[in-house]
């Protein structure tokens, strides 16, 4: 069993910053991948960005060179640093741990970005 625990939602103005992070614990694959993603009202959960256990990254094109996903595997924990947001990127954020037989979502962080 693997627990997620996400933070570091809220609010702010377009331009601003905002770190969530995202807690594993359990039984952690040494080989995986965790993600965050977002869902907007009335609009379907999208990719935002990953990261492998190796540190191989991939992004969304409409958060490129605003967003910045890490990982640090001693603590289990991925971080999204998202700068310079946009009234567009308010939705609720999911983060999630994949391995190749296991799949497990997080109850999710809002934010939301005021114009």
């Amino acid at each position: 069993q693997v627990q997620l625990v996400e933070s570091g939602g809220g609010l702010v103005q377009a331009g601003g910053s905002l770190r969530l992070s995202c807690a594993a614990s359990g039984s952690i694959r040494s080989i995986n991948v965790m993600g965050w993603y977002r869902q907007a009202p009335g609009k379907q959960r999208e990719l935002v960005a990953t990261i492998t256990s190796g540190g191989y990254s991939s992004y969304a094109d409409s958060v490129k060179g605003r967003f910045t996903i890490s990982r640090d595997n001693a603590k289990n924990t991925v971080y999204l640093q998202m700068n310079s947001l946009k009234p567009e990127d308010t939705a609720v954020y999911f983060c999630n741990y994949a391995t190749s037989t296991y799949l497990l979502w997080g109850q999710g962080t809002q934010v939301t970005v005021s114009s």
